[in-house]
C-alpha cells in the first residue's frame, strides 16, 4: 500500500508494520500501513483475529513488533525512552484494563492525575466519561458499562494529544453510547487525534472520518466511509412494498430484477434517479401504493463486508501475554 510522505499534520505514520507471532504459521499482522492526522478520528475496522487490537498495542507500545515503522508524535513507542514520553502524551483504552477494586472511581481518577503535569480537574473527567452517578462508588461495584467509562476517564485525564479506543463502548446501553460518542467528537474539535477500533459500524460511521479495514492482519480497503462504498460500486438500494397480485409480467423490463418476491419489490442501482423515476412513473400510471419505499446509500456495514467477508487470521488467536515496556 503506497503512503504519501508525512506531513506537519500527521501524529501517527505506520509503514509495513509486521508482526509474527512464534510459531505461528503467519503473521497476524502483515504490512500494515496507516496515517493519523491531527484532530482526525480514524476507525480501525475488521473481524475478530483480523490483528486490530495485536496493531494498537503494538502502536501504543504494549507490543514489541517483527518489523517495520511507527512514528507517534514523532516518536517511537518500541524505544524505551520515547515511549516515556509517549506516556504523557497519549492516552490508551484496550480491551481489557484494571482498576484498584477498592478505590473509587473518583479516587482513581485522582491517582491517576497525579502523572501529569497538566492534568484535568477530576470533576471534569467525571462529567466527559458519564460517571457522575457512579463517582463515589468503589470499582469492585461497577457495572461492566461503568468501568468502561472509568476506562475512558482514565486515558482522558492526562490531556492525551492522541487516544486509542480499542473498542470503547462496549456494554454501553445505547444511551451511554451515544453520550461517548460526543465525548470523542467534543476531543477532536479540541484538537485530539483518535484511533477507535469497534465492532459497532454505526459508531465508525458516526465518528471517523477515515477507516482502514483489515482483514487476515492486512489492510483490505481504506478511506472515508463514503468513499469505500464508491471505490466498490456497491450502488443504492431501492427497496417498496407491492400489492401481492404484481407478477414480472407487469413490471417494466428496466427494473423486473428488483421483484425478488411477491409483494416484494428490491433492486440495487448504479443510477438511482432513472430506477426510481421508472418505478415511481409506472406505479402511478397503475394507480398502486408504493408502500414502504426506501431509498438507501451503501453503508459502511455493506462495504466492511463486502471487503472482509469471512476473513479471519488465527494468528491472532493465541497472541503472546502483553508487556508493558516500563
Amino acid at each position: 500500500m503506497t503512503q504519501d510522505p508525512p506531513t506537519s499534520d500527521v501524529v501517527l505514520d505506520v509503514r509495513d508494520l509486521v508482526k509474527r507471532y512464534p510459531g505461528a504459521d503467519v503473521p497476524a499482522v502483515q504490512g500494515v500501513s496507516l496515517q493519523l492526522h491531527r484532530g482526525e478520528v480514524l476507525g480501525l475496522l475488521g473481524p475478530n483475529g483480523a490483528g486490530k487490537t495485536t496493531t494498537v498495542e503494538i502502536l501504543t507500545g504494549f507490543r514489541s513488533r517483527t518489523s517495520g515503522t511507527v512514528s507517534l508524535l514523532g516518536l517511537d513507542p518500541g524505544k524505551r525512552d520515547d515511549l516515556r514520553e509517549l506516556r504523557r502524551r497519549v492516552g490508551v483504552v484496550l480491551q481489557h484494563t484494571g482498576h484498584y477494586r477498592y478505590l473509587t472511581a473518583r479516587e482513581t481518577i485522582a491517582m491517576h492525575r497525579a502523572w501529569y503535569d497538566d492534568p484535568r480537574e477530576v470533576d471534569e473527567v467525571v462529567e466527559l466519561a458519564g460517571l457522575t452517578e457512579c463517582a463515589d462508588q468503589r470499582v469492585r461495584k461497577l457495572s461492566g458499562g461503568q468501568q468502561r467509562r472509568l476506562d475512558v476517564g482514565v486515558a482522558l485525564v492526562g490531556r492525551p494529544e492522541v487516544i486509542f479506543l480499542d473498542e470503547p463502548t462496549t456494554g454501553f446501553d445505547p444511551a451511554a453510547r451515544r453520550r461517548a460518542w460526543d465525548v470523542i467528537l467534543e476531543l477532536t474539535r479540541l484538537g485530539t487525534s483518535v484511533v477507535l477500533t469497534t465492532h459497532y459500524m454505526e459508531e465508525a460511521s458516526r465518528l471517523a472520518d477515515r477507516v482502514v479495514v483489515l482483514g487476515a492482519g492486512r489492510v483490505v480497503g481504506s478511506g472515508a466511509p463514503e468513499q469505500l462504498a464508491r471505490d466498490l460500486q456497491l450502488g443504492t438500494m431501492i427497496r417498496a412494498s407491492l400489492p401481492p397480485e404484481v407478477t414480472p409480467a407487469d413490471v417494466p423490463d428496466a427494473i423486473r430484477a428488483g421483484l425478488v418476491a411477491p409483494g416484494r419489490f428490491e433492486l440495487r442501482v448504479d443510477a438511482p434517479a432513472e430506477a426510481l423515476g421508472q418505478l415511481c412513473t409506472w406505479a402511478v400510471e397503475r394507480g398502486l401504493r408504493l408502500e414502504d419505499l426506501d431509498v438507501r446509500a451503501p453503508s459502511l456495514e455493506e462495504s466492511y463486508l463486502a471487503l472482509t467477508g469471512e476473513q479471519s487470521d488465527p494468528a491472532d488467536a493465541t497472541p503472546e501475554p502483553a508487556g508493558v515496556v516500563a
